[in-house]
């Protein structure tokens, strides 16, 4: 288990938004990662489900 929910939240968004992404621009590729970001913030579910998956209690 990572203990870093963080790293959890940046693998699923690199296996969703960035996947198979080339950007032409940094700001592509920013928009990208922001979008990824926003959907991971605005799902508890997915939230607490990286949490959980550290092992660690809350």
């Amino acid at each position: 288990h990572d203990l870093n929910p963080m790293e959890l939240v940046w693998g699923n968004v690199k296996a969703v938004e960035l996947a198979n992404l080339c950007p032409d621009t940094i700001d592509q590729a920013h928009a990208a990662a922001q979008a990824g970001l926003e959907r991971v913030g605005t799902s508890y579910q997915l939230c607490f489900n990286f949490l959980d998956h550290t092992g660690l209690s809350l």
